[in-house]
């Protein structure tokens, strides 16, 4: 069975530290752990694959501001982490109440450790006791997968294969294709009692012929979104996406080796898609053309794919990077959008990183692009992602170009918003379309001088600037970089930084008299505004 939070709260490493579980009243043991980690990086998010119980001393987050870590807590759920425990005293008297407020908004549960204890013999002792259960769960999965195997080797259908799947961890499993259609499913023995269902309560997939194989073409068995955990697995063939492995797991059964089943039944279920419905051979160029892409290849490999994935050599391309919550989730929306708007792409999804290529027409190629900047903000239902359209490519063969430029503007995006001040232009949360164009002078900069020479130049233009901003706490580095990137326009700018016209005026006039006047009309503006866009760049 799984390991708890409560059982961890309770083991001796940990119940020295005298824990306390907010909000009041939040029940531990309902929490699966997958791993414990240890960590005071504030964007270590990223870097967690979901499960773990983070250990966080509370030295950096006594010195965060309130905005930082509201985004520390909203990242660390979004990644679907088991809990944060914080220690108190020293540094971090208390956990802020504010922090636990959004915890509780975003369902992230807060151990509070207000004793003292060893991280690393918390770790040792915890995860020890972790592995052992994970090599039970391993030695289970691997029983499974044998046995699907073989029903394979026999000619099985989906149904069957899937069978053993439920059958081993007690859930019921279903595969579907990237678009939602079901291929098939299974339960375990007295499924249907113990949802609540009555075996007549199934219903015909609609037009689909009755063959009587349950869940396929038969009848479709009830998966009550509130009975347990979901788990999805995603089941490439050949590096394209060709199904989706969801596994519904009762409260009674043991949701970590149904993740772990689910997680080694990828390769057989991925043998059975290409023995019952292989992948054409469209999607396998264009998959194949992704690679290449994100391997840099040489430009006449790029040439020789481009064809056989539907892009002319000579199509014009751009290339967008897109980092998503649930990364496979927007990849089957912006490809839906596409297709309905016969746009030819290719898409991959690369560890946490979605790649699509998108093919423009020959004709009015930028105002194309723009459109289609436009259009994607209006991707529908509430997503919260980022998505970088890299710059105009020529050709296929600038592929890997676009793709490098819209990187570096998620790239910059990032260092933008370290910037506490700043963060207001550049939200965390939903839907938000980047055009790397925006950041091309930033991206020259990265790529072209080296730190010693930007920070020089940008000591030399505003060295007054941020002289006077590190000693009155004051924001005219932010107001300037506003107002230079709006066309010197004061009255946009003050919108933006929900300020009054009086107000933006006169950190205008302040800022004039630190660089020497008013810039505007001579040539110290173009000046002005390429060290404020390089300010802060690492």
């Amino acid at each position: 069975m799984s390991v708890f939070l409560g059982e961890i709260l309770a083991h001796p490493a940990l119940a020295a530290a005298d824990p306390v579980v907010h909000p009041l009243g939040a029940v531990a043991d309902a929490q699966p752990v997958r791993w414990v980690h240890s960590s005071e990086v504030l964007d270590i998010a990223p870097l967690l694959r979901g499960g773990e119980l983070l250990l966080c001393g509370g030295i950096t987050l006594a010195t965060a501001t309130p905005a930082k870590r509201e985004d520390y807590v909203r990242e660390l759920a979004q990644r679907g982490i088991a809990a944060l425990a914080i220690e108190t005293g020293g540094a971090l008297p208390e956990i802020p109440a504010d922090m636990l407020q959004k915890a509780e908004e975003f369902g992230l549960p807060v151990v509070e450790l207000r004793k003292v204890v060893p991280f690393v013999g918390v770790m040792q002792a915890i995860n020890s006791m972790l592995v052992s259960e994970s090599v039970g769960h391993l030695q289970q999965a691997d029983a499974a997968t044998r046995a699907m195997a073989a029903e394979l080797a026999h000619g099985a259908s989906l149904d069957k294969i899937l069978g053993v799947l439920a059958g081993i961890t007690g859930s019921g499993v279903k595969l579907t294709s990237p678009w939602g259609v079901t291929m098939g499913s299974a339960v375990p023995e007295g499924w249907l009692g113990k949802q609540g269902a009555r075996e007549d309560d199934a219903q015909p997939e609609e037009g689909a012929a009755d063959d009587g194989a349950p869940g396929r073409g038969g009848h479709r068995i009830p998966f009550p979104a509130a009975a347990g955990a979901v788990i999805s697995v995603d089941i490439p063939v050949r590096g394209v996406l060709m199904g989706r492995l969801e596994v519904q797991v009762p409260e009674d059964a043991d949701t970590a080796l149904a993740r772990v089943a689910g997680e080694r039944a990828v390769d057989i279920l991925g043998l059975a898609l290409l023995q019952h419905t292989p992948p054409g051979l469209h999607a396998l160029a264009g998959a194949e053309l992704m690679r290449a892409v994100l391997n840099a290849a040489p430009e006449w490999r790029l040439e020789q794919l481009a064809p056989g994935a539907g892009f002319p050599t000579d199509s014009p391309v751009v290339v967008a990077a897109i980092h998503a919550a649930s990364p496979q989730e927007l990849r089957g929306a912006v490809e839906n959008f596409l297709s309905l708007r016969r746009i030819p792409c290719a898409a991959y999804l690369d560890d946490a990183e979605l790649v699509v290529m998108i093919g423009l027409p020959c004709a009015d190629t930028a105002g194309e692009r723009r459109r289609l900047l436009e259009s994607l903000q209006a991707l529908e239902g509430d997503r919260d992602a980022v998505i970088a359209v890299g710059p105009l490519a020529g050709g296929v063969a600038e592929a890997a170009w676009s793709l490098a430029e819209a990187r570096r503007a998620l790239e910059i995006r990032q260092i933008r918003r370290r910037n506490a001040s700043a963060r207001r232009r550049y939200p965390a949360r939903g839907l938000v379309v980047i055009d790397a164009g925006d950041a091309a002078v930033e991206s020259l900069a990265l790529t072209c001088l080296d730190a010693s020479a930007r920070d020089a130049f940008v000591n030399r233009q505003l060295r007054a600037v941020l002289e006077h901003d590190a000693q009155r706490q004051s924001q005219l580095l932010e107001t300037l970089q506003v107002w230079l990137d709006s066309g010197c326009n004061t009255a946009q700018s003050a919108r933006e930084l929900h300020l009054e016209r009086q107000s933006m005026h006169h950190r205008l006039q302040r800022i004039f008299e630190l660089c020497g006047g008013d810039p505007r009309g001579t040539g110290r503006l173009a000046a002005l505004h390429l060290a404020a866009r390089m300010a802060g760049l690492p």
